[in-house]
Order: structure tokens, then C-alpha cells, then sequence
């Protein structure tokens, strides 16, 4: 579809269950969870469909479940869907939209974020980081906040989701002084978020010299290649489609700031009129903040699939 942009969420977005109904329902999606499986060495689906939530929630479980999940989904609408204008994907999202516009396989995706999350639990020990959600002020006020409250400590803006969301990440404690600094700047609320890094701050530039160089090994055993489509990259918010370009914007991404509204206004830009979030539902409201007047549309289950399909056979 001229018009469509697909795109595909984040660690957050995860919860127990999803993709249960489907892959009972589709020997596709079980193939993919098997698939997974293997390259893991261990149920990924059973994580997926029953949980225990603590375990789904670690980040190295989180990663592949969210990436392996929404590719499932998107094997049963990308015939629905035809081949859209552009794709895109909020942070780990990103693997999962280069894994659906053809840049690497199933397996090589899920190998690659299952390194990414080791990488990024490694760079810094569990209590040192943290990340906390600003509402009600813009990237520049967030960006000054960060800078009086930083001292000897780092703390960035780390994602800028929509207008008046913005994520700061880094040291707990500059993290926590740029939340108050926020607040006396005008922000309606900042909120500690439970997560177990500093994520897209410059404390995890170890993870991202290590991404970089699996990235080109990859890229070198022929594992990576151009895109069918382009992709928009969360650090430059600009498409990116050959394997040079994807290496570089995946070792980036690590470090850097997830451009998320800069990159929904690009793919409207581009001409993306309709987006179709593949997965589990979380980023329709920031889609909606952006591009008010966008047609958005979530598939994750079963109930939303045959909504979808009655919508484009309608």
C-alpha cells in the first residue's frame, strides 16, 4: 500500500500471552516461535504464552520475545498489508521492521538482539542506571534539565516519543535530580520507569562498540543485506536501506536517542497516510500526539487480525 507505514514496538511492550491465540490458531507463527527456539536454545514460546512475568520481563528474555512475537504477527498480515511505503520500529523494534523488510533472516534478528541485550546488561551493574518518563515539557526544556542536574553523573534524553513525552536516561541519582529540575521547569509529572539499564545513554557506549562489531561480522558472513523497503532509523529519523546504512544505525541506536517523533513526522512526510502497529499495542497514542490526523491500526491477536482483514477485504 502506497500509503501504509508499518511499525513495531519496544521493550515495554511485552506481557504474557501474546501471540498465544495465534500460534494455536496458525502453524506459521508456531514455526517461528520453533524457529526462535532453536536459535536460543531454550521455549521462548512458553515465556511467551504463560509466562512467569518476572522472567519474561528481564531484558534479555524481553528482547527476543518482543522482536520473535511481533514477527509472528506480521507473517499474517503482510499479505493483508501488501508492501507498505516505509517501516520503522521504536528501539529493539527497529531489529524487528529490518527482519520484516528482508535485511536478515528470523534467525540472524533473533541472534543479534539476544547478544544486544547481554551487551547492554553487561555495560553497566544492575542499580547503577536508570531511566524516568518526562510529560508536559519539549525535547530542549528535558535536554536543559538534564544538563543542571548532571554534575559528575550522566543523564540524556533518551527517547523522544511524542510531544510533551520525553525519556531521560542514566546515572539513578542524576536521573532522580534531573526529574525535580524538570519539574521546576514546568513538567506536569516524572516517573522513575522499571527498567534494568540506562538505556540510550553514553553509559552503554560498551554494548554499542560491541553491537558494532557483531553487526559487521554479520554483515561480512553475508547475514545482512539491503532492505526491501526502507526503514526509518531511530537515531537520524531518515530511511535507511542498504546493509552499510543498517549496520551503522544499529551500532548507533545503542547509545543514542531514540528520534521516535521525528521519525513518525518522516514517514508522514514520505507519504505513510495509515499505520499498522505489528505486535503488542503501545505506540498508536504517540502515533496519534504526532500525526493527528494518521489512520492508525493495531493488530496483536486474534480478534484484531480478523478486524484487519475484514478492514482491507472489506
Amino acid at each position: 500500500m502506497p500509503d501504509l507505514a508499518i511499525i513495531f514496538p519496544g521493550q515495554g511492550a511485552q506481557y504474557v500471552g501474546m501471540g498465544k491465540d495465534l500460534a494455536e490458531a496458525h502453524n506459521v507463527c508456531r514455526d517461528i516461535y520453533q524457529r526462535a527456539n532453536d536459535v536460543l536454545g531454550y521455549d521462548l514460546a512458553k515465556l511467551c504464552f504463560a509466562g512467569p512475568e518476572e522472567e519474561l520481563k528481564r531484558t534479555i528474555n524481553t528482547q527476543p520475545a518482543l522482536l520473535t512475537t511481533s514477527l509472528a504477527v506480521f507473517e499474517l498480515v503482510k499479505d493483508l498489508a501488501n508492501e507498505p511505503l516505509v517501516m520503522a520500529g521504536h528501539s529493539l523494534g527497529e531489529y524487528t521492521a529490518l527482519a520484516a523488510a528482508g535485511a536478515f533472516s528470523l534467525e540472524t534478528a533473533v541472534a543479534l538482539v539476544s547478544k544486544r541485550a547481554e551487551f547492554m546488561m553487561e555495560a553497566v551493574a544492575e542499580g547503577v542506571g536508570g531511566m524516568a518518563a518526562v510529560l508536559g515539557l519539549e525535547e530542549e526544556q528535558v535536554a536543559q534539565a538534564c544538563d543542571q542536574a548532571a554534575g559528575e553523573e550522566t543523564v540524556v534524553v533518551a527517547n523522544i516519543n511524542s510531544p510533551g513525552q520525553v525519556v531521560i536516561s542514566g546515572h539513578l541519582a542524576a536521573v532522580g535530580r534531573a526529574c525535580e529540575v524538570a519539574k521546576e521547569l514546568g513538567a506536569k509529572r516524572a516517573i522513575p520507569l522499571v527498567v534494568s539499564g540506562p538505556f540510550h545513554s553514553p553509559l552503554l557506549q560498551p554494548a554499542a562498540e560491541k553491537m558494532s562489531a557483531l553487526l559487521q561480522e554479520k554483515k561480512e558472513a553475508g547475514e545482512i543485506q539491503a532492505s526491501r523497503v526502507p526503514v526509518v532509523a531511530n537515531y537520524s529519523a531518515e530511511p535507511i536501506q542498504q546493509a552499510d546504512e543498517i549496520v551503522n544505525a544499529l551500532g548507533i541506536q545503542v547509545d543514542h536517542s531514540v528520534r521516535w517523533l521525528d521519525s513518525v513526522q518522516k514517514m508522514g512526510s514520505l507519504g505513510a497516510k495509515k499505520f499498522l502497529e505489528v505486535g503488542p499495542k503501545v505506540l498508536g497514542p504517540m502515533v496519534k500526539k504526532i500525526l493527528p490526523e494518521a489512520e492508525f491500526t493495531n493488530v496483536k491477536d486474534a480478534a484484531s487480525l480478523e478486524e484487519y482483514r475484514a478492514k482491507t477485504q472489506g
